[in-house]
């Protein structure tokens, strides 16, 4: 091993000495300046539909590029400034007064004012679509540079609302703003050829840091058309399945960036019997059982599954909310994989094999059951039928079937589904458990509902300090005696959480990643200002 190192250095020294590549084309360019390309080419998610209106949800999950938001997060998850400067909230957690910067014009040199704050988030509100902000009373220009929200009631979390939303200039918002947007964000939209590409531009008035290219081309691309680009040399960096990791790209790095974009198994937690408004089953007389939920915990080995479907590009899940400030680490399962304790919970819970068939039951009712996943998400695909082996030795039967969309909105009340959620506000948790979104959309399907965890996080919502906020929702999912989480009433199976993966092009340097909300949008981008060119 040592004689190859002394070959491999007496090589390089000789290749400096004479000025050739004697390492092979693959590694010269750590030592050749390379000429920067004009236009920064990039294949990293797909095509926003409806277009880049923040009041509509465009930047949720990510930085909205276009416009400014009046804070954000930096590497580490923590709030700072960015339109705003400072905010006060009072002492009864009921109004929040926001001050901004004074030095800010949009892209078409009109100054960003309080007028553009309030009636970016108004307008919001009245649109109503996947921005939720219900709970604001009423908004207020104190001054030209001074914004007062009033709440219904104390909202801990709306900070993070702060953080998402971009703002839209008053004077320059009209119908067609989805597909023209103007802001004061980094870059300003040049052209858009729908389901080709987006071209955009430097932002010559943006406030902050400059970022480093001119240009930048945005190609919409399926995953495998992006890996054929990146391997043709047509894009300087594709976003990629880990089926496609294990690839080898001439001049391109892989990134894994880590998320908390998760999937896991969703249980109705209630027994069957009622019905939507629109007719549709609701409840599920196996999954409504507990220990059929905690036993499915125990038994699936998560570290499995992050090595054998995402090639060792992920950690396995545990909760909504991983490694966040908000989760409670205690709640997640030790030792998973466990297929012994399982069965002693399931035992313990009443069920057993009677009849001698492999398949357990309990008062006449089988367990067995059917999972549902979005057909042509070859991921979840996968994790679903190897989650179901994984459980079938404990005598649980479940029929994995690949449904639409549409036939997943009328099954989900009823059948466990793997879904996928992942962001950075603790809200997400409260949607997805909270007894008062049960059967509303896709947040809480299962109809979970536990007064408890309920009490825990209307408290954390409702709290004036942030620290306190924290524990009130580390105790929804486990305060020692009942929960959320897979300690407790288990109404999910978290799986994995999705390293989002990237071939970058060697001389391109994409900054220190934060971790990464759901791949929707284009989350990579939130630190576009320290991207830069490398020799």
């Amino acid at each position: 091993m040592h004689k190859h190192r002394n070959l491999f250095i007496l090589i390089l020294c000789l290749a400096i000495m004479t000025g050739c590549s004697a390492l092979g084309n693959e590694h010269t360019s750590s030592r050749i300046p390379q000429p920067q390309p004009a236009d920064l080419r990039l294949a990293i998610g797909g095509e926003p539909e409806d277009g880049f209106d923040p009041t509509t949800g465009w930047g949720r999950y990510g930085s909205p590029l276009f416009q400014s938001t009046l804070f954000k997060r930096n590497q580490n998850a923590e709030i700072i400034a960015d339109a705003a400067t400072r905010y006060e909230i009072s002492q009864d957690g009921l109004t929040w007064t926001v001050t901004l910067r004074e030095d800010i014009v949009f892209s078409d040199g009109e100054p960003l004012k309080s007028g553009d704050v309030v009636f970016t988030f108004q307008t919001a509100q009245q649109k109503a679509s996947v921005v939720d902000l219900s709970n604001i009373y009423s908004l207020q220009e104190l001054d030209q540079y001074r914004v007062e929200f009033k709440l219904k009631k104390p909202q801990s979390t709306f900070i993070d609302l702060l953080t998402t939303m971009g703002i839209v200039p008053k004077h320059a918002y009209s119908d067609s703003y989805a597909q023209q947007p103007i802001g004061s964000g980094p870059y300003k939209l040049v052209q858009w050829d729908k389901g080709q590409q987006l071209i955009v531009e430097q932002n010559e008035l943006y406030y902050g840091r400059q970022p480093a290219f001119p240009r930048i081309v945005f190609l919409f691309l399926d995953e495998d058309a992006a890996l054929a680009a990146a391997k043709a040399g047509n894009v300087h960096m594709a976003a990629v399945p880990s089926t496609f990791s294990n690839q080898a790209i001439k001049g391109m790095r892989l990134e894994a960036v880590e998320s908390v974009d998760n999937r896991g198994i969703m249980f109705p937690s209630v027994s069957s019997g009622m019905s939507t408004p629109e007719g549709y089953p609701i409840g599920n007389d196996v999954t409504s059982d507990a220990a059929i939920r905690k036993a499915i915990n125990v038994a699936i080995d998560r570290n499995m599954l992050v090595e054998g479907i995402l090639e060792g590009h992920g950690t396995p899940a545990y909760s909504i909310s991983d490694k966040l400030p908000w989760w409670n680490e205690a709640a997640a399962v030790i030792e998973d994989g466990d297929v012994g304790t399982a069965s002693r919970i399931l035992a313990e819970g009443g069920w057993n094999d009677s009849d001698g068939d492999g398949i357990l039951e309990k008062n006449g009712t089988k367990a067995q059951f059917s999972m549902i996943y979005p057909a042509g998400d070859s991921i979840r695909q996968a994790l679903a039928i190897a989650s179901a082996d994984m459980i079938k030795p404990l005598g649980i039967s479940i029929t994995v079937e690949g449904k639409s969309w549409d036939e997943i909105e009328k099954l989900m009340y009823s059948n466990a589904v793997l879904f996928g959620w992942g962001s950075l506000d603790p809200l997400e948790m409260y949607n997805v458990y909270s007894s008062s979104y049960a059967g509303v959309g896709y947040y809480n399907p299962g109809h979970y509902a536990n007064e408890t965890v309920d009490r825990y996080m209307n408290a954390a919502l409702e709290a004036t300090d942030l620290d306190q906020a924290m524990e009130l929702w580390k105790k929804a999912q486990w305060d020692g005696t009942t929960g959320l989480s897979n300690m407790g009433d288990a109404p999910w199976a978290w799986l994995v959480n999705i390293d989002h993966l990237y071939f970058v092009a060697d001389q391109l340097d994409i900054g220190e990643q934060p971790i990464h909300p759901h791949g929707h949008g284009w989350p990579v981008t939130s630190n576009i200002e320290q991207w830069k060119w490398t020799d």
